[in-house]
């Protein structure tokens, strides 16, 4: 059985796209125990990880699926907003520059563990406080990394990007096929009209 650890209903959106089998499972793992060592990659992978390890005991002998999705720029991390206050500090931070969008893809299956990392760059435009103020009225920001969506009209805050779309929205497919090959899954045997 495979086990998706998220309670991210677009990760589960994407790995709907394919017809195979899977249930969610959310990780109860506590994000903020791990620090932030000036490496996203580091990061982002360790708390994947973690997240997969935190259902071993119910789940020892399925595949559990994880991921995390960070944003970085300028030495700093950007994870989910605390509050409306933070996220906007945030699009503030990020508008007319480009970031980086690091998602961890975990694949743990008994005592073996598979990671990997895709990086998406994205520029915002140069954002008014009174249009990011109108963003976070119109969009729900606490349960995405830096606060912002890329689907739909959420994307009208970025200019340029450079990488995998479904990387920003936390589960890069090119990433995640070649993870779930490790365990011997092979998403093109799952492709569905």
């Amino acid at each position: 059985m495979l086990v998706l650890a998220s309670a991210s209903p677009r990760r589960k959106e994407i790995l709907s796209y394919f017809s195979i089998k899977f249930k969610t499972v959310t990780s109860h793992f506590d994000e903020k125990k791990i620090k932030f060592l000036k490496d996203p990659k580091s990061y982002a992978i360790e708390i994947a990880e973690n997240k997969a390890k935190a259902l071993t005991d119910e789940h020892y002998n399925d595949i559990v699926l994880s991921a995390d999705t960070i944003c970085f720029s300028n030495n700093k991390i950007y994870t989910k907003p605390e509050n409306e206050k933070d996220a906007c500090r945030i699009l503030n931070e990020l508008s007319n520059t480009w970031h980086s969008v690091f998602t961890a893809i975990c694949i743990k299956h008994k005592d073996t563990i598979f990671s990997n990392i895709e990086e998406t760059k994205i520029l915002f435009h140069a954002l008014t406080e009174s249009q990011i103020k109108k963003y976070h009225s119109s969009f729900y920001y606490s349960d995405k990394a830096a606060g912002y969506a890329i689907q739909k009209a959420g994307s009208i805050i970025i200019k340029n990007m450079i990488g995998c779309y479904y990387n920003v929205m936390g589960m890069p497919i090119n990433t995640l096929k070649n993870s779930l090959l490790k365990v011997g899954i092979d998403l093109w045997d799952f492709l569905k009209r």
